[in-house]
């Protein structure tokens, strides 16, 4: 039996953050929150968040982070009861780029940073 999950679907590997790596995100229903990402990687973010938004919701995002800030509009994949996992659906090539850069230095000082699938 071969299960669709979303693990299985994943095409990173999820990097877990510090405790110290926030975004800031909205939407057209949402006002501007700032909430922590649990994990990340090229192709989104798992931001934790007591109140999240809908799978389907579009949502501008902002990280603010040593390489430089990152920005972008990403789209809720799925919604639990301690976040939302989103993915990056229009970013442009500089903010992609200090994405890896942020990335890569997060793997660089802790190579246990991946994320158990």
């Amino acid at each position: 039996m071969n299960q669709n999950t979303g693990k299985s679907r994943r095409r990173y590997p999820r990097i877990q953050t510090p405790k110290g790596v926030w975004v800031a995100w909205q939407s057209d229903v949402h006002k501007q929150t700032v909430s922590r990402v649990s994990d990340l990687n090229l192709g989104g973010l798992f931001i934790a968040t007591p109140e999240p938004a809908t799978p389907g919701t579009v949502l501008t995002v902002l990280l603010a982070v040593p390489e430089g800030e990152i920005r972008g509009r990403s789209t809720v994949r799925n919604s639990t009861t301690e976040g939302m996992g989103v993915e990056f659906t229009d970013i442009s090539e500089a903010d992609h780029a200090r994405l890896r850069a942020f990335i890569a230095r997060l793997l660089a000082t802790n190579p246990d940073a991946m994320a158990e699938a």
